[in-house]
């Protein structure tokens, strides 16, 4: 498949960028399907924690309208449901699956590999 120079709008500032048939290549041989919809800097600025160089939006992630920094990590405590040892989660357990420590994942995790191998 031959790429070619493409000219997209910048999202956030709004100035048009080139998406260059190589950064083409790049995403397809990576197996993205979407175009970029940031500039190369807006792109730098998002990932460094600012909006886009023109975003005037504030950033949030309950709904106010002011950027309040990184999300704070929290912890869950539950009981494994495989070896009854109590540990911490990264997410809230719903109750609909069950919840292991990290070595029972890690070994159901591998008998799922092993056995996924053996068919």
């Amino acid at each position: 498949m031959a790429f070619v120079d493409k000219t997209i709008t910048c999202r956030d500032c709004r100035t048009e960028f080139v998406f260059t048939a190589g950064e083409q290549e790049f995403y397809a041989s990576k197996g993205f399907i979407n175009e970029p919809t940031r500039c190369p800097s807006c792109r730098r600025a998002r990932k460094a924690g600012g909006g886009g160089e023109g975003d005037s939006r504030q950033r949030s992630s309950r709904g106010s309208n002011e950027y309040n920094g990184p999300r704070e990590k929290v912890n869950y405590t539950v009981v494994c449901a495989n070896c009854g040892q109590e540990t911490t989660v990264p997410f809230i357990p719903r109750g609909h699956r069950p919840v292991y420590c990290s070595s029972c994942f890690d070994q159901i995790r591998q008998s799922n590999r092993d056995s996924a191998l053996d068919s």
